[in-house]
This record gives C-alpha cells, structure tokens and sequence, in this order.
C-alpha cells in the first residue's frame, strides 16, 4: 500500500496493484482497474517512486509499518 494525498487534502492508504494508469492532466489522475479514478496531489514521479519503494520494503521482507519516509 502506498499513501497518496486526495485534492481535498484528505490522505489515504492506494493498493498500488489496483493502479492501471497515471495521467497528469493537470492534476495527477490514478485510474484504477476497478474502474474508479482518483484525483490527487503528488505528481506520477513521486507516485512512481513510492511504489517502487514499497516493492522493495515487500522484497526485502520489511514490514509495512517499518520505514523512515517522512509522510
């Protein structure tokens, strides 16, 4: 799970493998294979980013909780 920042400042936990595609038009818009998009704050770079980190936490068998990102 990664967390991301909705445009009304309300933050919440994605399921990074739900996301089908990042667009910035201009705001970052997450479609999900649900069907549902989402409209947030961060840029599809720092998205990016934070899935690839957590991909890593997962290999490396760190738990979720444990990690020093300053959110």
């Amino acid at each position: 799970m990664i967390r991301v920042t909705r445009i009304n400042n309300h933050s919440i936990l994605l399921n990074s493998d739900l996301i089908e595609q990042i667009e910035t038009v201009p705001d970052t818009t997450i479609a999900l294979t649900t069907g549902q998009r989402l409209f947030v704050r961060e840029s599809a770079d720092e998205i990016l980013s934070r899935i690839v980190e957590f991909r890593r936490r997962i290999s490396a068998g760190i738990p979720e909780g444990n990690t020093n990102e300053n959110e």
